[in-house]
C-alpha cells in the first residue's frame, strides 16, 4: 500500500510537471508572436521616409538624405553623447526636442514678420496667441501623400528647417558650448563608396536634415489620427504635443492588472510550492569537503578568464569616472583638454557601455566552461585548447573593437566606420566585423559547454530536465544575439530601434536572466542545498512568468520611437508585470539566506552567496521598482531620456548583472583555487564596498537629479530638461553630480579590492585532478529523485 501511495504521489508529480512546462511552452509561443505580429504592424504604420519639397515642388532634401542624416548621427557616435527620439545618452541635447522647438520658433517668426513685420518677442499676448495656434495647426496638419512618397512643406514649415539646417551647422562647426567638440562633423566626407546610406557631400545639412525629419514625425498627426506618429511626444505646447488619453489610462490599467496578478500568482507560488525546497533535514546542513570535488584542466584555464573580467570590470569603472567627470567640466579633465579631446564623451561612452557588456558575459563564459564538466561527469579531449582559443579570440575582440571604435567615431576609417568601428547604436557600438567575431565567440562556448555535457544530456531521459534546461539557456545566449544582424545602416530609424531593443532588453534582460535563474538553481543543487525535482518545477514555473512578462515588456521601450499606439497599452501592462518574477526571486533568496545562516562557517561559498542576495536585492530594488517608476506612461512621457533612467539602469545593470557576474566568479574559483589563499573577510569588505558604492551611486546623485530633471520637463517643456546648460548649469545639479565623488571612490575602492583577489589566486591554483575522459566523482543531475 505504501509504495503504491509512493507511486500515485510520483504520477502526480510528473502530471503536474508536464502541466508546467506545457504552460511554459505555450507562454511562450503567445508572447513572441505578439512581438512579432507588433513589429510587423510597426513595419506598416512607421513614419515614412519622403522626399521633401516646397509648395512650387522644389527639392529641399530626399530620402537618400534623410538615411545620410541618420548614417551621419551614428559614424560619430552621436547616440553616445545625446538623443534621438528619447533614445541615447544624456549629457547632450535630445535633438529631437531641440530641433522640434528651432522649427516651431522659425514658424512663429516666419509669421510674425509676414503679418507684423516685427519680431515674434515683440508681439502683442493676444498676436503672440494667434500666431501659436496658426502654427500649431499647420505642424499638425499632414502633408505627405502616399501615391508620390512626397511630403510638402508650407512656406513657415520651409523657414523652420532652414533655421534647424542653421543652428546646426553652427553647433557642429563650433561646438556646443558644454561638451560636443567643434569641427565633430566634416562638412565634406571623403569619397568612398556609392552606397546611398553612407552620407556624402554635406554631412551637416544632412544630419540637421535628418534632426527635422524627426521633429516633424513628433509633431504631424499619423493618417487618419489625432496624435502623431511619436504619440505626441517630446511634450511642447507650442507643436500640440501633449499627453495622450492613452498614457494616463493604461498607467492606470497597468497598477490595477499588476495588484491583480502579484496577488495571483503568489498565491499559486504558495499554494502548489513552486519554491526551490531544501535537500537536507534541520540541523543536518550538508558539509562539502573542497577536497573531494574534482579539478580539470579546463576549468583551471577558465580562471584566467575571471583575471579579465576583473580587469575589464576595473577599466569599464575607470571609464564611467571619466563620464561622471565630463557632466561637471564638459571640455576637460580638471582642465587638461587633450584628455577630452582624446577621449570625448561619446567615445568614453561607447566603450563603457561595451565594457560593462564584456566583463559580465566573460564571467558567465568562464562558468559555463566551469561547470560544463561537473554536468557531464568527464573532460573531453582537447577542451583545454579550446578554451585557450576562446580566450584569446576574446581578447582580440575586446582590445581590437575598443580600438575600431576610437578609430571610427575620429573619422579614421572614412566609409568603414560601420563595418570596423562604432556602429552608432547605444548599447550596440560594435562595428559589424566585431559583432562578427563575437557572435563567432559565443558559438564555440556554447560548442565547449555541448562537449562537457553531452553525455549526461543522453543519460537525462526528460528533454525538459534540469541538464536540458542548462542547455537550452546555454543555446538562447548566442540565438538571440542573431538579432543584432538584422540592423542595417540604412534601415529606419523605428525599425532599426525595434531590433536594437530584442538585443538591449531581450537579450540582455531576459535571455540572461533565464540563464541566470537557470545556473542559481543548478548551484543549489551542485552545492547539495535544494532537491533537483523542486528546482526544475521552480524553474518552469519562474521562467513562465519572466518571459510571460518580459518579452512583451519590451513594449516599454516603443513607446515614442514611431510605434503604433496599442504599444503603450501593450509595454506598459506587461512592464508593470515584470517586477513579479523579481520579487518571486528575493524571496527564494530569503530562502537561501536562511540555508546559508543554517549552515555555519565550515560552508565554503558564502561569498557566492553574499552576491547572490545582492543580486536579488538589486533585482527588486533597480531592475523592479525603479523600472516600474519610469515604465508608467504617464511619467515616461515627462521622463523619457532622462537621469532617472540611468539610475534604473546603474542599479539593474550592475546591481543585478554585475553582481551575479562576481557571484559566478567566485563559485568557480573556490574549488579551483588553493584554499589557503581563499580570503572571505576581504570579499565581504568588497562586497559591502561595491553595494554601498552603488546605493550612493542611484540614491545620492542619480535618483534625485532625475527628478529635478522630470519637474523641469513638466514645467518648461521636455527639450529644456534635455538642454544642458539649462539643467546642468543649476547649482543644485551641479552640486549633487560633485557628491557623486564620495559614492563612486566608495565603489572603485571595492573594485581594486576584486581585482587584487583575482590576480592573487591566479598564482595560487590547484592542480588538475583528473585527466581527459577520466570519470568525476560528481553528483549526477540526470538521477531522479525519490
Amino acid at each position: 500500500m505504501k509504495k503504491m501511495g509512493i507511486n500515485q504521489g510520483k504520477r502526480q508529480e510528473g502530471l503536474r510537471n508536464s502541466f508546467l512546462k506545457s504552460i511554459c511552452v505555450g507562454t511562450l509561443l503567445l508572447v513572441f508572436t505578439v512581438l512579432l505580429v507588433g513589429g510587423f504592424w510597426i513595419f506598416k504604420s512607421e513614419a515614412p521616409r519622403p522626399l521633401v519639397v516646397t509648395e512650387n515642388g522644389e527639392v529641399l532634401f530626399t530620402k537618400d538624405s534623410i538615411k545620410g542624416g541618420q548614417a551621419v548621427f551614428q559614424k560619430y557616435a552621436l547616440m553616445d553623447y545625446g538623443s534621438v527620439l528619447g533614445n541615447g545618452s544624456y549629457m547632450g541635447p535630445d535633438y529631437t526636442a531641440e530641433a522640434l522647438k528651432i522649427y516651431t520658433e522659425g514658424m512663429h517668426e516666419f509669421y510674425a514678420q509676414k503679418n507684423e513685420n516685427t519680431p515674434f518677442k515683440n508681439l502683442t499676448a493676444a498676436e503672440k496667441i494667434v500666431i501659436r495656434e496658426t502654427v500649431k495647426e499647420e505642424m499638425r496638419h499632414n502633408r505627405y501623400h502616399k501615391n508620390k512618397d512626397t511630403l510638402v512643406l508650407t512656406e513657415a514649415q520651409v523657414y523652420g528647417l532652414q533655421q534647424v539646417r542653421s543652428y546646426y551647422h553652427e553647433v557642429f562647426t563650433k561646438g556646443d558650448g558644454w561638451g560636443l567638440q567643434g569641427k565633430l562633423i566634416k562638412e565634406k566626407d571623403l569619397p568612398g563608396t556609392n552606397r546611398a546610406w553612407v552620407a556624402k557631400g554635406d554631412q551637416i545639412t544632412q544630419v540637421a536634415d535628418f534632426f527635422f525629419w524627426t521633429a516633424w514625425l513628433s509633431s504631424t498627426n499619423r493618417p487618419g489620427d489625432k496624435i502623431s506618429f511619436t504619440n505626441n511626444w517630446p511634450y511642447y505646447e507650442d507643436a500640440g504635443n501633449v499627453m495622450t488619453y492613452s498614457s494616463i489610462l493604461w498607467s492606470g490599467v497597468s497598477i490595477t492588472v499588476f495588484s491583480l496578478f502579484m496577488a495571483l500568482i503568489l498565491y499559486v507560488f504558495y499554494r502548489y510550492h513552486l519554491g526551490m525546497k531544501e535537500a537536507y533535514t534541520p540541523g543536518n546542513f550538508p558539509k562539502i569537503n573542497l577536497n573531494t570535488i574534482p579539478v580539470t584542466l579546463s576549468q583551471v584555464k577558465a580562471v584566467k578568464y575571471f583575471v579579465i573580467v576583473s580587469l575589464l570590470f576595473f577599466i569599464q569603472v575607470m571609464f564611467g569616472a571619466l563620464l561622471a567627470h565630463y557632466y561637471t567640466e564638459p571640455e576637460s579633465f580638471f582642465g587638461i583638454k587633450w584628455i577630452a579631446e582624446l577621449l570625448p564623451f561619446s567615445i568614453a561612452k561607447g566603450i563603457h557601455l561595451q565594457l560593462a557588456i564584456f566583463w559580465i558575459a566573460t564571467s558567465w563564459l568562464g562558468l559555463g566552461i566551469y561547470v560544463a564538466p561537473l554536468v557531464g561527469g568527464h573532460e573531453p579531449k582537447r577542451q583545454g585548447l579550446l578554451v585557450d582559443i576562446l580566450f584569446w579570440a576574446l581578447v582580440v575582440l575586446v582590445f581590437g573593437s575598443m580600438l575600431g571604435q576610437w578609430l571610427g567615431v575620429k573619422g579614421y576609417l572614412g566609409n568603414n566606420w560601420f563595418m570596423f568601428g562604432h556602429q552608432g547604436w547605444e548599447y550596440l557600438e560594435l562595428g559589424r566585423f566585431w559583432q562578427y567575431i563575437l557572435a563567432l565567440g559565443m558559438i564555440i562556448w556554447l560548442f565547449i559547454v555541448y562537449r562537457g555535457i553531452r553525455s549526461a544530456l543522453k543519460r537525462e531521459s526528460d528533454r525538459g530536465g534540469l541538464v536540458h534546461l542548462l542547455f537550452y539557456a546555454s543555446i538562447a545566449v548566442p540565438l538571440f544575439y542573431g538579432f543584432a544582424f538584422l540592423i542595417q545602416p540604412d534601415t529606419s530609424y523605428t525599425m532599426a530601434d525595434y531590433w536594437r531593443w530584442w538585443i538591449v532588453h531581450l537579450w540582455v534582460e531576459g535571455i540572461f536572466e533565464v540563464f541566470a535563474v537557470v545556473i542559481i538553481g543548478f548551484l543549489l543543487v551542485q552545492m547539495k542545498l535544494v532537491t533537483k525535482k523542486s528546482t526544475v518545477k521552480s524553474l518552469y514555473f519562474q521562467i513562465t512568468i519572466l518571459l510571460g512578462s518580459g518579452v512583451i515588456g519590451i513594449g516599454h521601450h516603443y513607446y515614442y520611437n514611431g510605434s503604433a499606439e496599442v504599444w503603450i497599452g501593450l509595454g506598459s501592462v506587461f512592464s508593470a508585470l515584470e517586477i513579479i518574477p523579481l520579487t518571486l526571486l528575493i524571496l527564494e533568496a530569503y530562502e537561501q539566506y536562511k540555508m546559508l545562516r543554517d549552515g555555519g562557517v565550515d560552508f565554503p561559498y558564502k561569498s557566492t552567496f553574499w552576491f547572490l542576495i545582492s543580486t536579488a536585492l538589486w533585482n527588486l530594488v533597480g531592475a523592479g521598482v525603479l523600472g516600474f517608476l519610469i515604465n508608467l506612461p504617464a511619467v515616461n512621457y515627462f521622463e523619457h531620456g532622462q537621469q532617472l533612467t540611468p539610475a534604473h539602469g546603474h542599479a539593474a545593470m550592475m546591481g543585478v548583472y554585475g553582481m551575479f557576474a562576481i557571484s559566478l566568479l567566485l563559485f568557480s574559483l573556490r574549488n579551483v583555487v588553493d584554499p589557503k589563499v581563499w580570503n572571505d573577510k576581504l570579499l565581504k569588505i568588497v562586497c559591502w564596498l561595491l553595494n554601498i558604492g552603488l546605493a550612493g551611486m542611484v540614491f545620492i546623485t542619480l535618483l534625485p537629479i532625475g527628478l529635478v530633471q522630470l519637474k523641469l520637463a513638466y514645467e518648461q517643456g521636455y527639450w529644456a530638461s534635455r538642454d544642458p546648460k539649462i539643467f546642468y548649469g543649476q547649482d543644485l545639479v551641479h552640486n549633487l553630480l560633485l557628491i557623486r565623488a564620495v559614492p563612486d571612490t566608495i565603489f572603485l575602492l571595492g573594485v581594486i579590492g576584486l581585482v587584487y583577489f583575482c590576480i592573487k589566486v591566479f598564482f595560487n591554483l590547484r592542480k588538475p585532478t583528473h585527466g581527459e575522459n577520466e570519470p568525476l566523482p560528481v553528483k549526477d543531475l540526470t538521477l531522479e529523485e525519490d
